[in-house]
């Protein structure tokens, strides 16, 4: 609930009615019967009633007989030390009044510094977890652009080596034909071979004929082991 604003006629009409009804006027009392207003306010207000009502009681001049002169001067002095009395104990109170509100503005200042200090750490603690926040972010956009540089690189190496192994097995292929033509060329020569053979067997003799042949048959058999050989080198190459 929000303060009321509350002025001296409040106060001074408060403080009357306590003293009207006998009662002691204080901060507390006239609180209570203005409600929620601000207790300096009050404490303001009610020192400038005290000061009006309370003021020093001046000492009446008369001309009287000096028995009586001296009879009333000492009652006079008696009524100015009891009217002083109350403008003491007023003071006395106001004084205690601001000494209670010096000390309880000192533990407000104490607990507003004590919330600043708090404050400013939690301030701190934000900033370190944002700039934390931050780095942290940073760091997953840098590894996340590394690994897509990783994937493209490990799906260009696969797309090499299929196409390699593709060029290895077009390769393989010529290879495998090129061993079914051989045979073919060796079965067709040995066939051709020894029909020459017969022949040569016939007209020259079969020792002649069989050492021919059979230069011819290892001549081939080194060119299809050369072109195995080539296969070998160019498949490990590629590996």
């Amino acid at each position: 609930m929000e303060p009321q604003e509350v002025t001296f006629d409040d106060v001074a009409e408060a403080a009357e009615n306590l003293q009207d009804e006998g009662k002691r006027v204080s901060i507390e009392a006239v609180s209570e019967i203005l409600g929620n207003a601000p207790l300096s306010e009050i404490q303001t207000h009610l020192a400038e009633w005290r000061a009006v009502h309370a003021g020093p009681v001046e000492m009446p001049r008369v001309e009287v007989p000096q028995a009586v002169a001296a009879a009333l001067e000492s009652w006079v002095k008696q009524y100015a030390k009891d009217a002083g009395a109350g403008s003491r104990a007023a003071l006395a109170q106001a004084e205690s009044e601001l000494d209670a509100m010096a000390v309880s503005g000192a533990q407000l200042e104490a607990a507003r510094a004590e919330l600043a200090e708090e404050v400013a750490a939690l301030t701190a603690a934000r900033d370190d977890a944002q700039a934390l926040a931050a780095e942290r972010a940073e760091l997953i956009d840098r590894l996340n652009a590394e690994l897509r540089n990783a994937r493209q690189i490990a799906t260009d190496a696969l797309v090499s080596k299929a196409k390699d192994q593709l060029a290895i097995d077009g390769k393989d292929l010529q290879l495998a034909d090129l061993r079914a033509q051989i045979e073919r060329n060796v079965a067709a020569s040995a066939a051709e071979s020894d029909r020459r053979l017969a022949a040569e067997m016939e007209l020259v003799g079969a020792v002649t004929a069989r050492d021919s042949f059979e230069a011819e048959v290892r001549e081939l058999r080194a060119q299809l082991q050369s072109c195995f050989n080539e296969r070998r080198s160019a498949a490990g190459v590629k590996s």
